[in-house]
């Protein structure tokens, strides 16, 4: 069936969406991307949303109205990407308000019924709330698509997102969904675009390719305190996020100050590096193929930096396994829609501290009795 996936992660740079073609099989899927793109946030919504983003707070009113308008946007990325034809579901991971994994909290907003009228089509929706709901941290869910698509006999692999928080899943040989290590190792670009932005006065959003940490050097006394932050030493499970650290959190080490911007630059990106690296170590897969995906696995820093962390490794893009790094996460989360519909446990109790697994997920219903019919007529032909 044709499904479309979308995302909106905690860089901000707008909402991904992928139509696939997808099909159980066996334990696993078949799928075929057959569109990608990614529909920047419009100017008016970036603003409002990062007014409500930690470290600030949003009324309820303005909460309401930030759902509504981020439903009306993934819509339009859904529509845009659907083109013509007609989808059997979208599966939304809407975006991210507020997470607190350690309390079991966790808000993603963008009005899935919006997104359903739009499509016509049933929608997917709420994804991490099932597995707070019995003790999780909620997150990281993409660690069980990892290792239905990734999972190798013959090879240790780790697949790596470096979005705006990075995170890792350790896929021992032949592994299963409940074999897997995977936590978030901390910042991915978060920080570095931060800022990027703020030094620049907005002129700049990101390190375009990694060229300003490219010309910079780092600063060894502001990389060891920032490194010296619990989270990096905490054992997993363990998730964060904005709350953690956002831009808060440049302005607790003032030193940053002081750097220029290639160096204020090269020292946040080899921040990301290490702590990636020190969680690939931590699952005692140092010596495997990585496979990198996420906004930033296009900062040829940022590779760079994680070469000469892991040199043991052998570092790559998912786009040498057939996973395009910028769609990776969109089409997960159209794997994990499908599960909602067959009404499988999609958790990974290890990984999110969650008591027990159980199926991730709310509906937004439209034709959902055909819709079942046909994903159990696709599962009994398998």
């Amino acid at each position: 069936m044709l499904a479309v996936g979308l995302m909106s992660g905690t860089s901000l740079d707008g909402i991904d969406a992928a139509l696939v073609r997808i099909e159980p099989r066996n334990s696993s899927y078949a799928l075929e991307l057959l569109r990608f793109r990614t529909e920047p946030f419009d100017d008016d919504l970036a603003r409002a949303l990062r007014a409500a983003l930690p470290p600030h707070s949003a009324s309820a009113l303005e909460l309401a109205e930030l759902n509504r308008a981020m439903g009306i946007a993934f819509a339009r990325a859904a529509r845009a990407v659907a083109g013509a034809l007609t989808i059997d579901y979208v599966a939304s991971h809407g975006q991210t308000i507020f997470h607190d994994g350690p309390r079991h909290l966790t808000l993603q907003i963008a009005d899935p019924f919006v997104i359903r009228e739009a499509l016509h089509a049933t929608v997917c929706f709420d994804f991490r709330s099932a597995d707070c709901a019995v003790g999780g941290h909620g997150a990281p869910l993409v660690p069980y698509v990892d290792a239905l698509l990734l999972a190798d006999r013959d090879e240790d692999r780790v697949a790596v997102n470096i979005g705006g928080i990075a995170n890792i899943t350790a896929l021992p040989r032949c592994s299963e969904p409940n074999d897997v290590i995977a936590f978030d190792t901390g910042p991915g670009v978060m920080l570095i675009d931060a800022f990027v932005h703020a030094r620049t006065g907005g002129e700049r959003s990101m390190d375009e390719d990694g060229e300003l940490a490219a010309n910079g050097t780092i600063d060894a006394l502001l990389l060891e305190a920032m490194l010296a932050d619990p989270y990096f030493a905490a054992a997993p499970p363990k998730s964060t996020g904005r709350e953690r650290f956002g831009a808060h959190f440049l302005h607790a080490h003032p030193r940053l100050a002081e750097c220029s911007l290639e160096d204020g630059a090269a020292t946040l990106t080899e921040l990301t590096a290490r702590t990636i690296a020190l969680g690939v170590r931590h699952s005692g897969l140092a010596g495997a193929r990585v496979l990198c995906s996420g906004g930033g696995a296009r900062n040829l820093s940022i590779l760079t930096a994680l070469s000469r962390a892991l040199p043991e490794a052998r570092i790559e893009t998912s786009d040498a396994v057939g996973l395009p790094i910028d769609a990776k996460e969109a089409i997960a989360f159209a794997v994990l829609g499908y599960e909602t519909l067959r009404e499988r446990a999609a958790n990974v109790p290890r990984v999110t501290g969650a008591s027990r697994a159980v199926p991730l997920g709310a509906i937004a219903p439209l034709n959902v009795r055909e819709l079942l019919a046909e994903v159990e007529r696709e599962c009994l032909s398998m």
